[in-house]
């Protein structure tokens, strides 16, 4: 097992009706002037903004609101949010939603917390972020594991590019977690966070020459335990049960945990992703099983990779084939038939998308920064191998 840091620092309140304990636990962690950062009208119609607002009442702090977060969340909205949060004097900023809120609050957070740095030089790191605001969070959608995650992703829309800034400074202060708030959410809105969740976990997985055993389970239970609630949800979306599961799970897999002792981590499938997700708008979760096959498929044949992926087909989808080479064909498609039953797509197409060949390599070079970076520890993808992904993947 390689050396590791382990650093997990955001307090859980898990349960039924745990969302009345806002007030008090933003206390607890320094608050007195909170800036509430939403979506859209959802948690207006829910009745939830109101239950916050009023925790936050009796706790006697102070509150100003901030709606308007989107799925993959804009720049220049986190923007417009610090200049509020500054001229409220926000001390605390507390994200009412999912991963798009939870990324456009700790954005508000960096940057009313360095009120004379640009969010984007602190984004891409032109200027080293050595401080910020405490965030809390109230969990709707199970997905992105934000509330735990020492990550957040921004999208600029001058430049078209989508970006995660990786760093402890994201890590929140506390995440609040009641599955009965997910009884509300879409069947797709539920099927892209499944996804999402597969990935975080799989894209620290499939590292060639990993030795981590405890790790390995962990992240493999993790697999089994969302794939078999992910179907329970989507059957009846007032399963708590399968909620909870999933929203746990939503967590485990992207606070570090599922790559503890790993040699590297691999985000390449999340690459791809963002340069879809920026050029065409669609679904974080979507843009990532859209292209898994063509990625796996072209991973597996780097140089110890192949074991890894007839490991994750044995252990995860339990398959029996003593030859690795069919092991590893049978998980692929076993995952995508996965994808394509809980209703994500598995190809370009099922956007209804076809793009052109000047799409498609402008999408290679968004993915890979203009060829300067090389992805994926199993294979590794330049331009011209991230083209060839994308083309395989209409």
């Amino acid at each position: 097992m390689n050396g590791f840091n382990q650093y997990t620092p955001t307090e859980v309140i898990f349960g039924k009706g745990t969302e009345n304990q806002v007030g008090e636990t933003a206390k607890k962690w320094g608050g007195s002037r909170i800036l509430i950062v939403y979506g859209g009208g959802s948690v207006v119609r829910s009745g939830l903004l109101d239950r916050v607002k009023a925790s936050l009442d009796a706790a006697g702090l102070a509150w100003e609101e901030f709606g308007g977060a989107r799925p993959n969340p804009y720049l220049n909205h986190a923007e417009e949010g610090v200049q509020k949060a500054i001229a409220f004097g926000a001390d605390l900023i507390l994200a009412v939603g999912g991963g798009s809120t939870i990324d456009t609050a700790k954005g508000i957070a960096h940057g009313t917390a360095n009120p004379d740095t640009k969010l984007w030089d602190i984004w891409t790191k032109k200027v080293p972020l050595t401080k910020t605001l405490p965030v809390g969070v109230v969990l709707t959608i199970a997905a992105a594991g934000s509330e735990m995650s020492d990550s957040a992703v921004l999208t600029n829309t001058e430049t078209g590019v989508k970006a995660g800034l990786g760093t402890e400074f994201n890590r929140a202060k506390f995440a609040i977690m009641n599955p009965e708030l997910t009884f509300t959410l879409p069947d797709y809105q539920i099927a892209c966070g499944v996804t999402d969740i597969m990935m975080h976990t799989m894209e620290r997985y499939f590292i060639p020459g990993a030795q981590e055993m405890l790790t390995d389970e962990i992240a493999e239970g993790l697999l089994r335990t969302v794939i078999a609630n992910g179907r329970l949800a989507l059957k009846d979306k007032t399963d708590v049960n399968a909620l909870g599961e999933i929203m746990w799970c939503s967590s485990l897999s992207h606070n570090g945990l599922t790559g503890a002792g790993r040699s590297a981590r691999d985000f390449s499938v999340h690459k791809f992703g963002h340069a879809l997700s920026v050029k065409y708008d669609v679904a974080h979760g979507a843009s990532l099983s859209a292209v898994w096959k063509a990625w796996a498929e072209y991973a597996c044949e780097g140089e110890g990779a192949l074991e890894r992926f007839a490991r994750f087909a044995r252990k995860v989808w339990l398959v029996e084939e003593e030859d690795d080479r069919a092991a590893c064909a049978k998980g692929i498609e076993m995952t995508v038939a996965y994808f394509k039953e809980i209703g994500v797509a598995t190809c370009l197409k099922d956007f209804g998308l076809d793009p052109s060949e000047e799409e498609i390599q402008d999408l290679a070079m968004k993915t890979t920064s203009n060829d300067t970076v090389r992805l994926c520890p199993a294979r590794t993808i330049t331009a011209v191998e991230a083209k060839a992904i994308f083309e395989a993947s209409r």
